[in-house]
């Protein structure tokens, strides 16, 4: 496994996203993920799963310091004195005394947001997690949260795959030694057909997701592909035996397009 270094923490470079995986599957993915080799687990309040997250994590029997669970704060707990209890609620869902990553789970722009980030800040002196970052943020909130945030910020979890060009948000990150941490990096499957991630993959004997995670990867970024299929799990992270060349990796590049967002809210921030 690779890790991604940024600003104290250490992200694994593949991880299991949750979202919308419920009750006995999701405990049963999250526990089979891990004794596969999978070391970074994502979940949120809003998935309403951080009780069986825990469940899988406890009942893989790898060592609690051996794996990188992130939970994501909803935006209506942003006012300081919910934001703590919020947190501690998400701990004892998931039956852990911290988690590795505490984020933002998206911009409120009604909260101020130098107050939510100093209570972020204070979740984390208070040994809830060890790490905090956000979700979401636009290059100009990325600034902004850098500037406000008493410390040291890890990631920004975006959106991220071949159809969306988020070099801004690399950039931005980089230069605040923050990771990018891509959530629906395989684009909701849509790549599977891909002629181009096809070709590429048929020189390395890979599939289009594959080539799609290992894109990624060699950018630095940590991708959180989610499934509820087994065989999947082992697809996934079976990306670490082979390498894109800085040609393969420049036509992956050019798939991007203006619409190629595929997860966007009334309230989500102006992506610019």
């Amino acid at each position: 496994m690779q890790f991604i270094e940024a600003n104290g923490a250490r992200i694994p470079a593949i991880g299991l996203g949750t979202w919308e995986l419920r009750g006995r599957t999701c405990a049963r993915i999250v526990e089979q993920a891990l004794k596969l080799g999978y070391r970074h687990i994502d979940t949120a309040q809003v998935y309403d799963n951080e009780r069986e997250v825990g469940d899988g994590v406890r009942a893989a029997g790898v060592k609690r310091d051996e794996v990188f669970l992130t939970t994501k704060v909803w935006t209506n707990h942003f006012a300081p004195n919910d934001l703590e209890r919020s947190a501690k609620e998400s701990l004892v869902r998931l039956r852990q005394p911290h988690v590795d990553l505490l984020l933002l789970h998206w911009p409120n722009p009604h909260v101020p947001l130098a107050e939510t980030l100093g209570a972020l800040a204070h979740a984390k002196r208070l040994g809830l997690t060890r790490h905090i970052g956000v979700s979401n943020f636009t290059v100009a909130l990325i600034e902004e949260a850098v500037k406000a945030c008493p410390e040291p910020l890890a990631c920004d979890q975006v959106e991220y795959h071949p159809y969306l060009d988020q070099a801004k948000v690399r950039a931005a990150c980089a230069q605040e030694g923050m990771a990018v941490v891509a959530y629906s990096p395989v684009a909701k499957g849509k790549i599977k057909n891909d002629e181009t991630l096809l070709r590429i993959g048929r020189t390395h004997r890979k599939t289009p997701a594959q080539v799609c995670l290992r894109w990624l990867v060699q950018q630095n970024v940590s991708a959180i592909p989610r499934t509820s299929r087994i065989e999947r799990l082992s697809e996934n992270i079976n990306i670490f035996d082979f390498a894109l060349s800085g040609e393969e990796m420049e036509q992956i590049f050019e798939l991007a397009s203006p619409k190629g967002r595929l997860t966007d809210f009334g309230f989500a921030p102006k992506w610019g």
